[in-house]
């Protein structure tokens, strides 16, 4: 995997890439820390939807069905960034519905060229005009959602040869010499796909340098509760992780268990939150309330005085070592209305769906797995719950 970072990856990319995110990432990181140990709260890392607007419909999207699409302004983007900046935080993953229609989204990269970003995509847009530009920039790591073979991609993601795309936007962007990684929303239609040595390996042959894992979560307009894995299932995940990990040249990531196979949801951590298209400061993309918005003044201020977000850290570790959306939906209607946070889903009825939603197995149900390689017991326990705070 080292070979292929050094040998096939942009020089300015590479060294963006292990300046920008590894060394200030590290020191991101401590500094959280530190900021912990004194009682002080600002996130590690953000993880941003800059826009509403997608040219896909997929299966248990968090941004479909609204009544209105939202679009953050620059100016709100830039705030975001220049103001985490200051706490020496300077990643970022940014999403959407699909970022790559965001139109100022490159001059923001631009502006912000001591940062790193990691570009949560569909891949359909990335074309090698747009890969060229990303080459340039240096700072963006595209991440490419891959959801299954031609048949489960399509059905998976409400478009046409979407199978065919991700592909394409693969191969444009590692012939740019892009640190590029590939993700999959672990579901029971791409579970096989998930294990398959010829996928993994063809992905090692094109110049890919990380595949993140992540479970299917139910939400959004069109939840798809038949897709979510079982105990079993999820169990199965891990234990391949683990075993894929001493096996394949390429950085396998998930985001769910820590170094011994403790399950932990990050944003209950504090580790990560997120910000919506309309500004809205969600604990996560998948939990759709809000007591602030980025609008209403200093990020730190507005950190600092939030108490729905102080509680949901402080409660969800005594509940639950998973994914509180699928291990308890309606503990989020109670700790909600306690707060007085209002519903950001943009479909206004996310309390109702919510309620009615049954548990389903999440990532803390399973036994605990640890880790084989030292190498990612290591990273695991210094850095990915840091670099990977998205899960």
């Amino acid at each position: 995997m080292l070979k292929q970072l050094l040998i096939k990856t942009d020089k300015k990319c590479l060294y963006r890439f292990m300046y920008n995110l590894g060394i200030k990432g590290a020191l991101g990181l401590s500094r959280f820390k530190r900021r912990l140990k004194k009682g002080e709260f600002f996130p590690a890392f953000h993880f941003i939807s800059v826009t509403d607007d997608c040219n896909l419909y997929c299966q248990g999207c968090w941004v479909t069905g609204k009544k209105k699409n939202a679009r953050m302004e620059p100016e709100m983007l830039n705030k975001i960034i220049t103001q985490s900046k200051e706490k020496g935080s300077y990643f970022f993953g940014i999403l959407g519905g699909e970022p790559l229609m965001y139109k100022p989204l490159f001059e923001v990269f631009r502006k912000h060229s001591d940062c790193y970003f990691q570009l949560f995509t569909n891949g359909t847009l990335l074309t090698p005009s747009v890969a060229e530009d990303l080459q340039k920039l240096a700072n963006v790591t595209p991440l490419i959602s891959f959801e299954g073979d031609q048949e489960v991609a399509d059905i998976r993601r409400g478009g046409l040869n979407v199978y065919e795309k991700a592909q394409e936007a693969i191969d444009n962007s590692t012939k740019a010499g892009l640190v590029t990684g590939v993700a999959m929303s672990v579901c029971k239609s791409n579970l096989e796909l998930a294990f398959s040595e010829e996928f993994i390996n063809s992905l090692i042959k094109r110049g890919v340098l990380y595949l993140w894992y992540y479970i299917y979560r139910p939400v959004g307009k069109d939840a798809s509760l038949e897709l979510a894995l079982s105990q079993e299932e999820i169990e199965k995940l891990r234990t391949f992780l683990v075993d894929a990990r001493t096996k394949y040249n390429i950085a396998i990531i998930d985001a769910y268990w820590d170094q011994d196979g403790k399950g932990l949801c990050p944003a209950a951590s504090g580790l990560s939150h997120h910000i919506n298209a309309s500004g809205d400061i969600e604990p996560c993309p998948v939990i759709q309330f809000s007591g602030e918005n980025v609008a209403d003044g200093d990020l730190s201020e507005l950190y600092k005085k939030s108490k729905y977000l102080d509680d949901f850290r402080a409660e969800i570790p005594l509940k639950t070592t998973g994914c509180v959306v699928m291990d308890d939906p309606q503990w989020i209607i109670s700790h909600v209305n306690k707060h007085g946070a209002k519903d950001s889903s943009g479909r206004g009825n996310e309390a109702e769906r919510l309620n009615g939603m049954p548990k389903v197995p999440s990532h803390g149900s399973v036994k605990e797995i640890r880790e084989k390689s030292w190498v990612y017991r290591f990273a695991k326990k210094n850095a990915f719950f840091g670099l990977g705070a998205y899960g």
